[in-house]
């Protein structure tokens, strides 16, 4: 290939790249560190934002090398990205870090790895490998094979337990189902099914985690206990007001009433710190980020790519509509991060990673013709 030719293959690759996709990330990455940084000020020798940039950095590197992959090839690795999803799933229940009373951590010694972060890109893929090859397949056997690829995943994840990560693989697969050819009544039957069997799942619940069920819809009868984390984070979102009380002057996160500030509840200190204006600038970025992330799938040239973007944008939007909605008190506490604002490694190097491939699909969706 001659350099000329080169020069424009690489400007016509140049042209499909979402820059504004590019760019509402890194205003998140920023927010998210300056609001960690925010509830950190008060705590001598704290290493979270400093931790919190190296995973940004180390993630934007990997952003970039999957936008640079074909994501097409993920197709020939979908089988055995499943075997290591249940072999990370299962090590995590034997080898794993106890925290807050759950296994979810696999201790690395320079990275605390949270190996259920990583599995929902995994399953992002072996999902799409299974839609996308099935695609002409309507049938209610092809609905009831994919729940049972996502469901041992769920089962390994529950037993650590993580209720929030086990309900964000049911809403990829969900998702990804109904974007398939697959009669959405059948979808509809086994939501059915669902939420007939619900009363069982209670059995399987620890007590903390029917505790926040029951506080959800309650959180005031037990104020000190079950209920403290929902109403501090009513009060620090409420207490805000407009343009809030500045980064690092909040009440309820810099005198520690607020729990968990810098993962479950980050959108409350926020809210609190830089009120209704910050927090409605922070869900702008998250449409814009969503809307460019729906418009890359439904442009995507293949149907593996379609179903790929798809179950990522669920995934996103899943956790975004969760971790909100528990910081307000409208959905039951279950531990979903904000993604790229919340502290942690694996949950925000997942997202990056996450973003990279839909910027390898809006390289990819459509041919270069000279």
């Amino acid at each position: 290939m001659s350099p000329s030719i080169r020069t424009t293959a690489l400007r016509a690759r140049l042209r499909d790249f979402d820059w504004i996709m590019l760019a509402i990330t890194i205003l998140l990455l920023v927010f998210g560190i300056l609001v960690i940084y925010s509830t950190t000020i008060s705590q001598a020798n704290s290493t979270l934002t400093r931790n919190q940039i190296i995973f940004a950095g180390v993630g934007f590197v990997l952003l970039i090398i999957f936008t640079i992959l074909n994501y097409r090839s993920f197709k020939n690795f979908a089988i055995y990205l499943y075997v290591l999803t249940l072999i990370l799933l299962s090590v995590v229940l034997i080898l794993g870090r106890a925290s807050h009373g759950a296994v979810r951590w696999l201790n690395l010694g320079f990275f605390q790895l949270q190996p259920s972060e990583f599995a929902k890109l995994f399953m992002t893929i072996v999902l799409a490998k299974f839609f996308s090859s099935r695609a002409e397949d309507n049938s209610f056997k092809t609905l009831l094979l994919s729940g049972l690829y996502v469901g041992v995943p769920v089962l390994l994840v529950m037993a650590q337990p993580d209720l929030g990560t086990a309900l964000v693989f049911i809403a990829i697969w969900l998702g990804m189902a109904l974007a398939s050819n697959i009669k959405k009544i059948y979808v509809l039957i086994l939501g059915g099914v669902g939420l007939v069997l619900m009363p069982i799942a209670w059995l399987f619940l620890h007590d903390y985690q029917r505790k926040r069920i029951v506080t959800f819809f309650n959180p005031g009868a037990d104020p000190l206990g079950a209920g403290y984390n929902v109403l501090q984070s009513i009060i620090a979102t409420g207490s805000g007001r407009f343009f809030g009380r500045g980064l690092g002057y909040g009440y309820q996160s810099q005198l520690k009433f607020l729990p968990i500030q810098h993962t479950d509840f980050i959108f409350a200190v926020l809210a609190e710190e830089l009120g209704f204006v910050g927090a409605l600038v922070l869900l702008i970025l998250f449409f814009i980020l969503l809307i460019r992330i729906l418009r890359t799938t439904f442009q995507a040239s293949d149907s593996f790519g379609m179903f790929l973007g798809m179950g990522i944008f669920v995934m996103i939007v899943f956790q975004i509509l969760v971790n909100i909605g528990m910081n307000m008190g409208i959905m039951p506490v279950t531990g979903v991060p904000l993604p790229l604002i919340s502290a942690g490694g694996s949950s925000l190097i997942t997202i990056m990673i996450g973003i990279g491939i839909m910027e390898s699909i809006a390289l990819r969706r459509r041919k270069i013709i000279f």
